[in-house]
């Protein structure tokens, strides 16, 4: 069997003395422009399913080297847990990490699934080294926003199911629960969609203020945007809803540097190596996109 074209090697870097575990994953002949994987929590730098390291050795097959890590409080690495708020020191270790490791290395991208990809948002337009973003299925997360969400694409969804109708005539569907639910789901949605105030209950989740600060963070980025959503996620949808709902989203997210994909029936965390591929067939040509720009 003949050896992979690219190699792998653990790294040990500090943030704030604490010290830091990452991959570098490395082509024979990387292109300029590499790869940071942010982990979203709570995971660790394989990802679930190791969707991390087949994304890296992915990438790698096309010349372009990765370092994913966990960030501060985050799987093997040091220090105090942390939310994708507090992370920016950690990113900022990690690209000098990798600049200083990986050869041919002069830009990066950052890709983050989930409230890695809010983390990247934050991050990305305070450093002239990263030139790109890989956004997938960002968390935008809201009590009324999840609501809407839920309304729009779950209840819906079941209405139109012969399934559903199936079980309600054979009377295995809990009327009086789904009632209470949809009941409660729908108060919710009507509140008002005030991204400034808007905030999960949990702070872990986000700080009052944090949609507005991710959007900020995208319209500050000089780079190229790619955003990609799962077709069966209600993360994604949320982030769609909000989309379609807010003037100021939609407008940022029309801008020509950012582009969006949807990998139809993909789930959260693209668990088949179907939309694993297709998600990192995105990935690679946003890295031929910042190298040719």
């Amino acid at each position: 069997m003949s050896s992979p074209a690219w190699r792998e090697h653990a790294t040990v870097f500090e943030c704030d003395s604490d010290r830091l575990i990452g991959i570098v994953t490395q082509p024979e002949r990387p292109f300029e422009t590499g790869a940071v994987i942010i982990v979203g929590g709570p995971q660790y730098r394989a990802g679930s399913h190791r969707q991390f390291t087949l994304l890296a050795r992915q990438l790698a097959e096309q010349g372009i080297a990765s370092l994913r890590f966990d960030y501060r409080g985050m799987g093997d690495s040091e220090g105090d847990m942390r939310t994708f708020e507090d992370i920016d020191d950690d990113i900022r270790a990690a690209i000098d990490t990798f600049m200083a490791q990986a050869s041919n290395i002069q830009q990066v991208m950052l890709w983050g699934l989930c409230d890695a990809a809010s983390a990247a948002l934050y991050y990305g337009h305070t450093d002239p080294r990263v030139k790109g973003l890989a956004l997938l299925n960002p968390w935008v997360h809201s009590e009324a926003g999840a609501a809407r969400a839920r309304l729009k694409h779950y209840y819906l969804s079941r209405l139109l199911s012969k399934s559903f109708w199936a079980k309600f005539i054979a009377g295995k569907v809990r009327v009086g629960a789904s009632l209470g639910d949809l009941a409660h789901s729908t108060r919710q949605a009507s509140a008002p969609n005030e991204t400034n105030s808007a905030a999960p209950t949990d702070p872990r989740h986000g700080r009052p203020g944090y949609i507005d600060r991710m959007l900020n963070g995208l319209r500050k980025f000089e780079g190229k945007v790619q955003i990609i959503l799962s077709g069966n996620d209600l993360t994604a949808q949320e982030f769609a809803e909000l989309i379609k709902g807010d003037a100021s989203w939609r407008k940022a997210v029309a801008d020509k540097k950012v582009s969006t994909r949807e990998i139809k029936a993909a789930n959260h965390t693209f668990a088949s190596s179907a939309w694993r591929d297709q998600a990192g067939i995105v990935t690679c040509n946003l890295a031929t996109e910042i190298h040719d720009a």
